[in-house]
């Protein structure tokens, strides 16, 4: 059986897609923005591999000969939230957005949230995370009610102190907010967000999130993947956004130096089927609250492991970096931002130095590898596999 594996490095745009400006993201570019803020990204492993070609990042060369082949994605559902890029990845591409709650989550919504759940809510609005528990923290110390909040993205968030409201609690909670948010008003994802300290100066999340998402509605390449008998494993907060569903193996991971970790004990453990693995301190530490030196030293700490990562690759492997969605810790928002994401593929049986271009979907990603392990694809996406083989 043959092995691939997927690493999703949550966050990481290159360039604003053509309807940026319809998400108040003009201007966006998280790797180019980036680059240029910090005069320069260190990255001599991505630049090898051929990402300088994807996309002008200062401090990113053009070797003469990358050692993968390279692209960009373009997504074609609308939104730019996590669940989304990562459906799309797979194979379903959404014919219409999740729902968004600018204003606040209905009435009714609430009222039935506070009888199934038993307790009160303050917020209720659109907010930065990390500053509606600056806001609200004490009074949620106070009165034990839980912290509902939104974004720009389709998410249903419930911040608490992990002194008020245990863990195991905190998640039962967000289970039931998930059995309340269907049909109409079915939200992409529901998210604990757990915080600890005891003033508003030292009030700061933890890395208990955990995230609650809807169940794909269609077959994705990962259901197609188990019916053929094929391993999935999904590390860090895959397993989370497939709401467990394709997914054989599931290792949890809370930051990105358990992540890497990961992969690295799955090449031992796992001598085929699909590896995937998300990356989350890009896009939840440092693009939502806009620390572009965190941003900076993550990418190159992870350029500096992927030097290691690619010398325990076997002979048959593919590897495929790419990103879900833009995330640029340069611009005044704090949210997701609508943008490309790039694609790098490699393998010694993979061809070095070919440009795929700007691909029309990210689901070109599982109609290639729907090749690659020799399964029927889901109706969604171009093969990109037979111009690199």
């Amino acid at each position: 059986m043959k092995r691939a594996i997927v690493i999703i490095i949550d966050g990481i745009g290159v360039g604003e897609l053509p309807d940026a400006g319809k998400y108040g993201d003009h201007g966006s570019d998280t790797l180019g923005n980036l680059s240029r803020a910090v005069k320069g990204l260190q990255l001599p492993n991505l630049e090898a591999m051929g990402l300088g070609y994807i996309h002008v990042i200062m401090g990113v060369g053009r070797p003469a000969l990358p050692l993968a082949s390279f692209g960009k994605l373009a997504e074609r559902s609308p939104g730019k939230d996590s669940t989304t890029g990562h459906w799309e990845l797979v194979g379903l591409i959404l014919d219409k957005p999740f729902p968004l709650y600018p204003g606040g989550f209905p009435d009714a919504i609430m009222t039935e949230f506070v009888r199934q759940s038993g307790y009160g809510f303050i917020g209720n609005y659109r907010a930065s995370g990390t500053e509606i528990i600056k806001v609200l923290g004490k009074e949620h110390l106070q009165t034990g009610k839980l912290i509902v909040y939104t974004s720009a993205d389709s998410v249903f968030q419930i911040a608490a102190h992990e002194g008020i409201i245990p863990l195991d609690r905190l998640y039962q909670i967000c289970r039931i907010a998930r059995s309340i948010l269907k049909d109409d008003h079915a939200v992409a994802r529901v998210i604990a967000r757990p915080f600890t300290g005891n003033d508003r100066n030292n009030f700061h999340r933890t890395e208990n999130r955990k995230d609650f998402s809807l169940k794909p509605f269609r077959k994705t390449l990962l259901d197609i993947l188990q019916e053929y008998a094929i391993p999935t494993i999904g590390i860090g907060k895959i397993n989370d956004l497939y709401a467990h569903q394709g997914i054989s193996h599931a290792l949890e991971t809370k930051n990105n130096a358990e992540g890497m970790n990961s992969l690295l004990q799955a090449l031992d453990h796992y001598p085929a089927g699909l590896i995937m693995a998300n990356l989350v301190d890009f896009d939840m530490l440092w693009g939502h609250r806009n620390d572009v030196t965190g941003f900076k030293n993550g990418l190159e700490l992870f350029d500096q492991w992927l030097g290691k990562f690619l010398q325990q690759l076997q002979p048959d492997d593919l590897l495929l970096i790419t990103s879900d969605h833009g995330n640029d810790p340069t611009t005044p928002g704090t949210d997701h931002s609508r943008e490309y994401v790039p694609v790098l593929i490699y393998g010694q049986k993979i061809r070095a130095g070919v440009n795929l271009g700007i691909r029309k979907t990210f689901s070109d990603v599982q109609a290639s590898l729907a090749e690659f392990f020799e399964v029927p694809r889901t109706s969604a996406g171009e093969n990109f596999l037979n111009m690199v083989l």
